[in-house]
Protein backbone atom coordinates (compact mmCIF):
# COMPACT_ATOMS: atom_id res chain seq x y z
CA UNK A 1 0.00 0.00 0.00
CA UNK A 2 2.71 2.09 0.40
CA UNK A 3 3.83 4.87 3.39
CA UNK A 4 1.01 6.21 4.93
CA UNK A 5 1.39 10.04 4.35
CA UNK A 6 -1.15 13.31 5.05
CA UNK A 7 -1.51 13.58 1.64
CA UNK A 8 -3.33 9.85 1.05
CA UNK A 9 -5.32 10.32 4.53
CA UNK A 10 -6.21 13.48 3.39
CA UNK A 11 -7.80 11.44 0.13
CA UNK A 12 -9.38 8.45 2.39
CA UNK A 13 -12.81 8.40 1.10
CA UNK A 14 -13.59 6.23 4.14
CA UNK A 15 -11.82 8.43 6.82
CA UNK A 16 -12.86 12.03 5.27
CA UNK A 17 -17.10 10.42 5.10
CA UNK A 18 -16.62 10.02 9.31
CA UNK A 19 -14.99 13.25 9.53
CA UNK A 20 -18.48 14.29 7.47
CA UNK A 21 -20.41 12.88 9.82
CA UNK A 22 -18.67 13.21 12.85
CA UNK A 23 -19.36 17.35 12.11
CA UNK A 24 -22.77 16.47 11.58
CA UNK A 25 -23.66 15.27 14.71
CA UNK A 26 -22.11 18.11 16.29
CA UNK A 27 -23.90 20.68 14.48
CA UNK A 28 -27.01 19.05 15.49
CA UNK A 29 -26.31 19.75 19.08
CA UNK A 30 -25.17 23.09 18.17
CA UNK A 31 -21.09 22.91 18.36
CA UNK A 32 -19.21 25.03 15.88
CA UNK A 33 -17.83 23.38 12.76
CA UNK A 34 -15.14 20.30 13.70
CA UNK A 35 -15.15 18.67 9.64
CA UNK A 36 -13.19 18.47 7.24
CA UNK A 37 -12.16 22.02 6.94
CA UNK A 38 -10.94 21.71 10.91
CA UNK A 39 -9.19 19.03 10.24
CA UNK A 40 -6.97 19.97 6.71
CA UNK A 41 -6.12 23.48 9.12
CA UNK A 42 -5.18 22.03 11.56
CA UNK A 43 -3.12 18.80 10.36
CA UNK A 44 -1.40 21.82 7.92
CA UNK A 45 -0.97 23.86 10.73
CA UNK A 46 0.47 21.08 12.80
CA UNK A 47 3.07 19.69 9.94
CA UNK A 48 4.50 23.16 9.07
CA UNK A 49 4.71 24.17 13.15
CA UNK A 50 7.29 21.06 13.74
CA UNK A 51 9.03 21.41 9.56
CA UNK A 52 9.57 25.18 10.68
CA UNK A 53 11.09 24.45 14.14
CA UNK A 54 13.63 22.32 11.94
CA UNK A 55 11.52 18.86 13.85
CA UNK A 56 12.32 15.76 10.93
CA UNK A 57 10.00 15.94 7.58
CA UNK A 58 8.23 11.91 9.35
CA UNK A 59 7.19 13.52 12.23
CA UNK A 60 5.80 16.61 10.55
CA UNK A 61 3.51 14.32 7.90
CA UNK A 62 3.02 12.38 11.14
CA UNK A 63 1.40 15.81 12.65
CA UNK A 64 -0.15 16.42 10.11
CA UNK A 65 -2.25 12.85 9.62
CA UNK A 66 -3.09 13.25 13.59
CA UNK A 67 -4.15 16.89 12.93
CA UNK A 68 -6.87 15.61 10.64
CA UNK A 69 -7.81 12.66 12.60
CA UNK A 70 -8.24 13.84 15.62
CA UNK A 71 -11.75 14.98 15.89
CA UNK A 72 -12.96 11.35 14.37
CA UNK A 73 -14.08 10.34 18.02
CA UNK A 74 -17.04 12.52 17.45
CA UNK A 75 -19.00 9.95 15.51
CA UNK A 76 -19.50 8.59 18.61
CA UNK A 77 -19.84 11.25 21.18
CA UNK A 78 -18.73 14.64 22.19
CA UNK A 79 -17.67 13.30 25.74
CA UNK A 80 -14.40 11.66 25.87
CA UNK A 81 -13.81 12.39 21.77
CA UNK A 82 -10.20 12.56 22.30
CA UNK A 83 -10.20 8.94 23.23
CA UNK A 84 -12.71 7.38 21.12
CA UNK A 85 -11.14 8.94 18.22
CA UNK A 86 -7.75 7.74 19.26
CA UNK A 87 -8.88 4.20 19.35
CA UNK A 88 -11.26 4.55 16.02
CA UNK A 89 -7.70 5.89 14.53
CA UNK A 90 -5.57 2.69 15.83
CA UNK A 91 -8.05 0.56 13.65
CA UNK A 92 -7.84 2.49 10.73
CA UNK A 93 -4.53 3.46 10.48
CA UNK A 94 -3.55 -0.88 11.16
CA UNK A 95 -5.85 -1.75 8.28
CA UNK A 96 -3.74 0.72 6.26
CA UNK A 97 -1.24 -1.59 7.27
CA UNK A 98 1.14 1.58 8.78
CA UNK A 99 3.67 0.99 11.26
CA UNK A 100 2.76 0.56 14.71
CA UNK A 101 5.03 2.84 16.18
CA UNK A 102 3.70 5.69 13.65
CA UNK A 103 -0.02 4.73 14.62
CA UNK A 104 0.90 4.85 18.51
CA UNK A 105 2.29 8.38 17.78
CA UNK A 106 -0.63 9.25 16.01
CA UNK A 107 -2.88 7.90 18.29
CA UNK A 108 -1.24 9.07 21.55
CA UNK A 109 -1.43 12.43 19.97
CA UNK A 110 -5.24 12.36 19.66
CA UNK A 111 -5.97 11.03 22.78
CA UNK A 112 -4.09 13.98 24.40
CA UNK A 113 -5.63 16.85 22.09
CA UNK A 114 -8.30 18.38 23.89
CA UNK A 115 -7.69 20.67 27.05
CA UNK A 116 -9.24 18.50 29.86
CA UNK A 117 -7.21 15.68 30.11
CA UNK A 118 -4.26 17.05 27.14
CA UNK A 119 -0.70 16.24 27.81
CA UNK A 120 1.91 16.69 25.10
CA UNK A 121 3.73 13.42 25.27
CA UNK A 122 5.17 14.03 21.91
CA UNK A 123 6.18 16.19 19.16
CA UNK A 124 3.50 14.97 17.42
CA UNK A 125 1.41 15.70 20.65
CA UNK A 126 2.85 18.79 21.54
CA UNK A 127 2.36 20.31 17.34
CA UNK A 128 -1.34 19.03 17.32
CA UNK A 129 -2.27 20.82 21.04
CA UNK A 130 -0.68 24.13 19.47
CA UNK A 131 -2.60 24.07 16.16
CA UNK A 132 -6.02 22.88 17.13
CA UNK A 133 -6.65 25.54 19.94
CA UNK A 134 -5.16 28.13 17.24
CA UNK A 135 -8.79 27.31 15.09
CA UNK A 136 -10.56 30.14 16.26
CA UNK A 137 -12.03 31.97 13.56
CA UNK A 138 -15.78 32.88 12.52
CA UNK A 139 -15.92 30.91 9.72
CA UNK A 140 -16.86 28.03 12.33
CA UNK A 141 -19.56 29.47 13.74
CA UNK A 142 -22.66 27.73 11.95
CA UNK A 143 -25.45 30.03 13.08
CA UNK A 144 -24.48 33.64 13.42
CA UNK A 145 -28.05 34.80 14.70
CA UNK A 146 -27.38 32.61 17.91
CA UNK A 147 -23.89 34.78 18.90
CA UNK A 148 -26.14 37.14 21.29
CA UNK A 149 -26.90 33.78 23.09
CA UNK A 150 -23.99 31.74 23.31
CA UNK A 151 -20.66 33.11 24.22
CA UNK A 152 -18.69 30.35 22.22
CA UNK A 153 -20.28 31.08 19.12
CA UNK A 154 -19.81 34.79 19.98
CA UNK A 155 -15.80 34.26 20.84
CA UNK A 156 -15.57 32.63 17.30
CA UNK A 157 -17.08 34.90 15.28
CA UNK A 158 -15.49 37.85 16.81
CA UNK A 159 -12.56 36.61 15.51
CA UNK A 160 -11.77 37.69 12.01
CA UNK A 161 -8.01 36.17 11.34
CA UNK A 162 -6.13 33.43 13.23
CA UNK A 163 -2.24 33.22 12.49
CA UNK A 164 -0.17 30.27 14.53
CA UNK A 165 3.44 31.65 13.27
CA UNK A 166 6.69 29.99 14.32
CA UNK A 167 10.04 32.32 14.82
CA UNK A 168 12.55 29.23 14.60
CA UNK A 169 15.46 31.62 16.03
CA UNK A 170 13.83 32.95 18.62
CA UNK A 171 11.99 29.60 19.82
CA UNK A 172 8.59 31.53 19.80
CA UNK A 173 5.26 30.02 18.87
CA UNK A 174 3.28 33.06 18.74
CA UNK A 175 -0.54 32.98 18.28
CA UNK A 176 -1.89 36.49 16.98
CA UNK A 177 -5.77 37.16 16.66
CA UNK A 178 -7.45 39.56 15.53
CA UNK A 179 -10.68 40.34 17.54
CA UNK A 180 -13.67 42.79 16.50
CA UNK A 181 -14.19 43.72 20.29
CA UNK A 182 -17.52 45.32 19.12
CA UNK A 183 -18.70 42.23 18.37
CA UNK A 184 -16.77 39.74 21.74
CA UNK A 185 -14.09 41.56 24.22
CA UNK A 186 -11.12 40.28 24.83
CA UNK A 187 -12.19 39.24 28.37
CA UNK A 188 -14.45 36.59 26.92
CA UNK A 189 -11.98 35.18 25.01
CA UNK A 190 -9.77 34.27 28.37
CA UNK A 191 -12.89 33.31 30.11
CA UNK A 192 -13.92 30.40 27.89
CA UNK A 193 -10.28 29.96 26.64
CA UNK A 194 -7.98 29.76 29.50
CA UNK A 195 -7.50 26.03 29.75
CA UNK A 196 -6.46 25.94 25.87
CA UNK A 197 -3.76 28.42 26.35
CA UNK A 198 -2.92 27.09 29.60
CA UNK A 199 -2.16 23.67 27.08
CA UNK A 200 -1.08 25.39 24.78
CA UNK A 201 2.07 26.98 26.86
CA UNK A 202 2.67 23.31 27.77
CA UNK A 203 2.78 22.48 24.57
CA UNK A 204 5.14 25.15 23.84
CA UNK A 205 7.47 24.28 26.41
CA UNK A 206 7.56 20.60 25.81
CA UNK A 207 9.12 21.93 22.16
CA UNK A 208 11.32 24.18 24.06
CA UNK A 209 9.65 27.41 23.12
CA UNK A 210 8.03 30.38 24.63
CA UNK A 211 4.20 30.33 23.81
CA UNK A 212 2.85 34.35 22.70
CA UNK A 213 -0.50 35.22 22.64
CA UNK A 214 -1.31 38.41 20.85
CA UNK A 215 -4.27 39.91 20.54
CA UNK A 216 -4.83 42.91 18.17
CA UNK A 217 -1.19 44.01 18.43
CA UNK A 218 -0.98 43.26 22.17
CA UNK A 219 0.51 40.96 23.74
CA UNK A 220 -1.45 39.26 26.17
CA UNK A 221 0.63 35.89 27.06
Amino acid sequence: MGKITFNKIQKDPEITGMLRTANDHLGIVGYTEHGVRHGKWVGRTAQRLLKDLGINHRQADLAGIAGYMHDLGNIINREDHAQSGAQLAFQLLREREMDLEEITTVISAIGNHHEEHADPVNNVSAALILADKADVHRSRVRNPSMIKFDIHDRVNYAVQKSDLKVLPDERIIRLSLKVNTKISQVMEYFEIFMSRMIVSRRAGDFLNCTYELFVNDNRLL
